[in-house]
C-alpha cells in the first residue's frame, strides 16, 4: 500500500494523472527494464533504452514519418499539424493510434497511461519537459527537426535498433536523387521556393528541409536565395526576388477555421508584382503540400516532395 500511495502522489503531483496510471506501473521504470539496454548519445546525453523497444511513443511530425518507414508502428503520437488527426499520407499506417497532445504540447498524463518502453522527441519542441519524459520511459531526443533529417533517420534506427533498416533507407535514398539529378542536369534551372501563411510570406534558404533536397539534386537557387539559413520574411516590394525558371509554393492556414489557402494567398497571387513575374507568365509557378515540402519533414515526406520535382521539372 505505502509504495502504492508513492506512485499516486508523483503522479498526481507531476502529471495530475494517478486515475489512468496502473498500479504496478512506477515512474522511472519501463516494463522492459528487466531486458539487455542500450545506450544512445542524443541531443540530451546518454541514455540507456531497451534492446527490443515494443512500445514507443513518438512526439514530432518528423518521428512518426520516420518510425512507419523503419516498421515500427508506434503505441501513441502527437496530432499531426493538419489531418484528422495525422497527416493523409500517413493515416492509413496509423489507425488506432492513440494522440498524446500536439508537439508544443504533449499531453503527459496520456504518455504515462500508454507505458511507453521509449519515448522519441525534440529538444526543438519538448526540450523544456525532457526531465518529466525522463521520469516515464527512457527518452531519446534529435536536437531539431527537418534541416538535420538524415541524422535523425539514424538516430530513431539506433534507438529502435534498427540500424541496418535506416541505412537501406538512406541508400536508396540516395540512389533515387542521383538518378533525378542525373536527368535535371542539362537544364540548369534555378527554383524559388516560397511559403504564404496568413501574417505574411517567406522565402526558403538553403537548409530548409525542401531547400536541401533542392541541392541534392542539383537544382540551382536564384541569387537571392542561395545562401544558407532556414528562411526570410518578405514583404510585398520583395515579391520580385520571387523570380526564376520554375517557382514551388505551398500555403500554411495556421490554425484559425476562418483562414483558407484562398484568403492566406489571394493579397499575394493578386498583386501586379506577382503577376509580373516572368515564372508566373509562363505558368511555372506551381502550388504544391505544405505537408510535403515543410511540414511533415521525414523521409516519406522527402520522396513525395522528389514526386512533384519529377512530375513538374522533367523534361
Amino acid at each position: 500500500m505505502k509504495s502504492k500511495l508513492i506512485i499516486f502522489t508523483f503522479c498526481l503531483v507531476l502529471f495530475g494523472c494517478a486515475k489512468e496510471v496502473p498500479a504496478e506501473f512506477s515512474p522511472g521504470e519501463t516494463i522492459q527494464s528487466h531486458l539487455t539496454q542500450r545506450t544512445i548519445t542524443h541531443a540530451m546525453g546518454v541514455t540507456a533504452v531497451p534492446n527490443e523497444p515494443q512500445r514507443i511513443v513518438v512526439l514530432t511530425n518528423e518521428a512518426t514519418d520516420m518510425a512507419l518507414a523503419l516498421g515500427v508502428t508506434p503505441v501513441g503520437a502527437v496530432k499531426s499539424w493538419s489531418g484528422d488527426p495525422y497527416y493523409e499520407y500517413l493515416a492509413k499506417d496509423m489507425v488506432g493510434v492513440p494522440i498524446v497532445g500536439d508537439e508544443i504540447q504533449p499531453n503527459l498524463e496520456k504518455i504515462v497511461a500508454l507505458q511507453p518502453d521509449l519515448i522519441i522527441g525534440s529538444r526543438l519542441r519538448q526540450g523544456q519537459i525532457y526531465t518529466s519524459l525522463s521520469a516515464i520511459a527512457p527518452t531519446v531526443f534529435s536536437e531539431t527537426i527537418g534541416e538535420s533529417w538524415q541524422d535523425n533517420l539514424r538516430l530513431y534506427g539506433q534507438a529502435f535498433n534498427r540500424e541496418a533498416e535506416a541505412e537501406q533507407l538512406l541508400n536508396d535514398w540516395e540512389m533515387r536523387v542521383a538518378e533525378i539529378r542525373q536527368k535535371l542536369s542539362a537544364r540548369e534551372l534555378k527554383i524559388s521556393l516560397v511559403r504564404f501563411m496568413p501574417r505574411g510570406a517567406r522565402i526558403y534558404l538553403q537548409n530548409s528541409f525542401p531547400g536541401q533536397i533542392l541541392q541534392a539534386v542539383g537544382l540551382q537557387r536564384p541569387a537571392s536565395q542561395a545562401k544558407d539559413g532556414f528562411a526570410e520574411n518578405v514583404s510585398f516590394e520583395q515579391i520580385p526576388q520571387m523570380e526564376a525558371d520554375a517557382l514551388f509554393y505551398f500555403i500554411y492556414t495556421g490554425e484559425s477555421e476562418s483562414q483558407t489557402s484562398g484568403s492566406v494567398t489571394n493579397p499575394w497571387l493578386s498583386h501586379p508584382l506577382w503577376q509580373q513575374l516572368e515564372v508566373v507568365q509562363q505558368g511555372k509557378a506551381y502550388a504544391v503540400s505544405d505537408v510535403v515540402w515543410t511540414t511533415a519533414g521525414g523521409i516519406q515526406a522527402a520522396h513525395l516532395l522528389l514526386d512533384d520535382l519529377e512530375r513538374y521539372l522533367e523534361p
